[in-house]
């Protein structure tokens, strides 16, 4: 039992220590964030660092290499084309398949014009025939006069 005690003890100990590390810490830290010496510190490398990243560009600007910031407009501009294009492609499918309905629209009234003109035609012909036969009526055969 002495052996669980001594743990305990240990272990409190610790505990107590890790706590009171990580109060002071966390001090040293609030300490620092209210400091105007680091805010300072930290203004100026944030400063430096986009001074940094301009010169960073028009150096490759001189060399006449594309930024990062340059490869990103370009890549948001080839998205914007190629969904653009993918819109036009869409509009072309559905004239396609309008312009097909109206071809074959089309190619119905052909054949509908060419049935109109051969009826004519046979009408013409059946005309033609009417006005060769005689004028007299047709006789009667024998067996359509014993009927009457």
């Amino acid at each position: 039992m002495s052996e669980q005690t001594e743990n305990t003890g240990a272990d409190g100990l610790r505990g107590q220590i890790k706590r009171q590390g990580e109060d002071a810490l966390g001090q040293i830290a609030q300490q620092l964030m209210e400091s105007p010496l680091v805010h300072k510190a930290l203004a100026g490398a944030f400063d430096a660092r986009e001074k940094a990243v301009q010169a960073q560009e028009a150096a490759m600007g001189a060399l006449n290499l594309p930024s990062a910031a340059d490869l990103e407009r370009l890549t948001r501009r080839v998205r914007s084309l190629s969904q653009r294009l993918e819109g036009i492609e869409d509009g072309v499918d559905r004239l396609d398949e309008r312009l097909a309905a109206l071809q074959a629209s089309a190619q119905l009234d052909e054949r509908l014009t060419g049935i109109e003109a051969a009826l004519e035609k046979l009408g013409n012909e059946v005309e033609a025939v009417r006005k060769k036969l005689p004028a007299t009526p047709p006789r009667r055969s024998a067996a359509a006069r014993k009927s009457s």
